[in-house]
């Protein structure tokens, strides 16, 4: 043992010497590199479960919005736990020029997952900050709510909007290629365009041969205020229809603890969605969708080891599916409470209640005015 004792003390001064020395800095220029296949490689994975608890707070409504006969021995659901997403997310850097994303949400196995499981799934190639491509199936960018990933929506959900226009192929999941970057150097001024079949995700062909278009300017007009306008043209297997938009968004902070945020959007659109159900075909142009929303954030950072932040809101939204033929417009009301337990929403919990008003009540469908109370969990990882 004896005759052990000194090469290892030198080998611990070894370790000891070898620690200590100044870790190498990377290199600025890349000129000398004459091989770029891993340049930047990486992968890296990420997570989100969200679970909630739902309670319908209007007589005779079930937790999905829906009218029911208090006779009726089914379909009187008032209460339910769910899982409303469990999401995966890969990326994988291949090199500084070129990534993959793929992003899954398992929480839809809970019902008919055909067409839905996979969300995200898109190769990006990186030029500069000027110039982008993306190909593949991803959320065209249509909009603040399409950049905006759903573990940080900061309220129950997407809006109604959202919902309808993606159901018509205008957002939401979409297969196709687009560009974007900046137009100017320090990126005060940015634009999006791509091309799409407009059939929805996890589609194995388009439905035709038209393929939707799509473009977007976004510009910062002073720090901390945002404006966009979007356009687009395509077809949903019916004749060819457009959308138009334009949105806001903004932020000020007015000291330490406090801040302020506020969101805002107004599209208008052909419905392609609606005209597909029905019998007697009107035409194409009368049937439109339009609505805005606002959506007001009041911020108190408390900065706490455990309580990181407490969010208070509450989004307005006007919407009607078909403003020319079937006037039945719907106004939505979510005020809503996140207490953020880590930061940039990793673990938080929002309470609120979803307050659904509209023009004239359906009965037995789900046009029908509703109170709608959730606790929502959420953990990003």
């Amino acid at each position: 043992m004896k005759n052990l004792t000194l090469p290892i003390l030198l080998l611990f001064a070894c370790l000891q010497a070898s620690a200590q020395q100044p870790a190498a800095s990377p290199k600025a220029n890349t000129d000398t590199i004459k091989n770029f296949s891993t340049y930047k490689r990486a992968i890296t994975f990420a997570g989100l479960l969200q679970t909630r608890f739902l309670g319908s707070l209007t007589k005779n409504v079930d937790v999905n919005g829906k009218n029911f006969d208090p006779a009726a021995t089914t379909g009187k659901i008032t209460n339910t736990f769910m899982l409303k997403r469990v999401r995966f997310v890969v990326k994988g850097t291949v090199n500084d020029h070129f990534s993959a994303n793929l992003l899954m949400n398992f929480a839809e196995f809970s019902s008919d997952p055909s067409n839905k499981v996979l969300e995200n799934a898109y190769v990006k190639y990186t030029l500069s900050s000027h110039f982008n491509v993306q190909a593949g199936q991803f959320r065209p960018f249509f909009g603040i709510e399409d950049v905006v990933p759903n573990d940080i929506i900061r309220t129950l959900d997407y809006s109604n909007q959202y919902y309808a226009f993606g159901a018509s192929g205008w957002q939401s999941f979409q297969t196709g290629v687009a560009v974007f970057g900046n137009v100017d150097k320090v990126g005060h001024l940015r634009y999006y365009a791509g091309a799409y079949n407009g059939n929805n995700r996890n589609q194995a062909n388009d439905n035709d041969n038209t393929k939707n278009l799509y473009g977007r300017l976004e510009a910062d007009l002073v720090k901390g205020l945002t404006l966009g306008i979007n356009a687009g043209q395509g077809s949903l297997g019916a004749g060819k229809g457009n959308a138009l938009g334009i949105d806001v968004k903004g932020g000020l902070s007015l000291n330490d603890k406090w801040e302020v945020s506020l969101g805002g959007e107004y599209k208008t659109g052909t419905n392609f969605a609606l005209y597909n159900t029905l019998t007697v075909k009107p035409n194409l142009k009368d049937v439109r969708m339009q609505g805005f929303y606002i959506f007001p954030i009041v911020r108190y950072n408390a900065n706490m080891r455990r309580v990181r932040a407490i969010e208070f809101s509450s989004r307005y939204e006007y919407f009607n599916e078909s403003y020319k033929l079937a006037h039945n417009a719907r106004q939505t009301i979510i005020p809503n409470a996140s207490l953020i337990f880590a930061d940039d929403f990793y673990a938080a919990l929002q309470l609120g209640v979803s307050i659904d008003l509209y023009q004239k009540n359906i009965p037995l469908t789900t046009a029908y005015n509703h109170n709608l109370a959730y606790l929502q969990l959420q953990v990003r990882f």
